[in-house]
């Protein structure tokens, strides 16, 4: 080959670069219907992340001030630093802030589970109903149905599981239990996603179905998520876009910005009901709440804003990253206690092997419903191929 060639190669390997980092993460906001308008306004993403967060910090300093807390900042510091890429794959994913704080909290630094899911609760009362606000500001689209449904159903869930579910279980099979679960689901996920070019829907087809089955399917994945929540702070959220993405086979764009609004209403649930019916959250969790606020009312809406631009492939491998990380550091941590027994390790394989099979069987349902069933009014298949999802059922702004 010729020196003559050389920059014509270099320029083609910038141009791969710059196109994969085009397509996958700066793939363009997904707005809901009637929401082109909102594209006009130049500053809507600052105005969404800027807002709320004002708002918080306006409240945070005035009590920070009045009661001198910042000395909490020398002893607690290091939940600040985590809270901040928390909050960010909080506001960006379906992984809401409590499955970073509860494995971080309960395995790397050995505080209590109801320590852990207290804290929970508050900051994402905080973080997660900013970015909600960031997305309802920017108009970005989500599945309005499930939000309805499994807001209502989360609210059972999470009273039965914070009564009755949650006391009964040890400390290590919360944490056990919780990434099994969930690692589950992503390896369906991944399993799912092989085939890049799947079909997907951008809200769910033929509503509420034959005797109301997905309105019953959605109002039970609240509960379930519900009780998940309960238990370690986060759950509904990613047990409503496992519903989503696996049966009803809704694209992550839609999935993911609906767990993040689902997640902050059930969490104001969780955190209201332990307060006012429970005899009130754990004190020390008001001294990690006071040293996170700042953070993550910033760091929540501003991964709601970068999660909307990404492919929804981007999406689904923070799932798989996350689930996967939290797993393998569950297990080590723990048997580094010495907490993990012989029947604790049988029943997280339990919970992973029996998991995988109920989200395959889950994902196997929702390709014979996507060839099967969800057709429109004329006889013609309503799935459309996510390449060209945007252009045809919406608008999607890329700037």
């Amino acid at each position: 080959m010729s020196d003559s060639d050389t920059p014509t190669r270099g320029m083609k390997n910038t141009g791969s670069v710059n196109s994969f980092f085009a397509k996958y993460f700066l793939d363009g906001q997904l707005l809901g219907e009637g929401k082109e308008d909102v594209a006009a306004d130049p500053y809507r993403r600052a105005k969404g992340v800027l807002a709320p967060a004002i708002f918080f910090h306006f409240i945070w300093w005035s009590y920070m001030i009045k009661h001198e807390h910042f000395a909490l900042f020398e002893d607690k510091w290091y939940m600040t630093i985590t809270m901040i890429f928390g909050s960010m794959i909080a506001g960006a994913t379906s992984e809401g802030g409590a499955s970073v704080a509860f494995p971080v909290m309960t395995l790397a630094f050995d505080i209590t589970p109801v320590v852990a899911r207290d804290f929970s609760f508050m900051i994402q009362s905080c973080g997660m109903t900013a970015a909600m606000f960031t997305i309802f500001y920017m108009g970005v689209r989500i599945e309005e149905r499930s939000f309805s449904y499994c807001s209502f159903g989360g609210l059972f869930g999470m009273i039965i599981g914070l009564e009755e579910i949650a006391p009964r279980m040890t400390p290590p099979q919360k944490k056990i239990g919780f990434v099994s679960i969930w690692f589950a689901f992503a390896f369906s996920l991944f399993w799912l996603n092989r085939n890049i070019g799947r079909h997907v829907h951008l809200e769910i087809q033929n509503f509420p179905g034959k005797y109301y089955w997905r309105a019953i399917t959605l109002l039970a994945a609240g509960f379930i998520g519900g009780i998940f929540s309960s238990v370690a702070g986060s759950g509904i959220d990613i047990c409503s876009f496992a519903t989503l993405t696996l049966l009803f086979r809704i694209s992550e764009k839609v999935a993911t910005p609906t767990s993040v609004c689902l997640m902050a209403i059930n969490t104001l649930i969780g955190f209201g009901w332990r307060q006012f019916y429970m005899g009130g959250v754990a004190p020390e969790s008001w001294e990690f709440l006071a040293v996170c606020v700042p953070v993550v009312v910033f760091g929540a809406p501003f991964g709601s804003v970068l999660g909307s631009y990404c492919h929804r492939l981007v999406l689904a491998a923070f799932v798989y990253a996350t689930d996967t990380v939290q797993i393998i550091a569950a297990y080590v941590i723990v048997n580094n206690d010495g907490n993990l027994d012989t029947e604790l390790l049988v029943t997280g394989v339990l919970c992973i092997v029996f998991g995988a099979i109920f989200f395959t069987g889950f994902s196997h349902v929702g390709m014979y419903l996507l060839d099967k069933i969800d057709v429109d009014l004329d006889g013609n298949p309503t799935e459309v191929d996510n390449k060209r999802e945007e252009d045809t059922l919406t608008k999607t702004v890329a700037v």
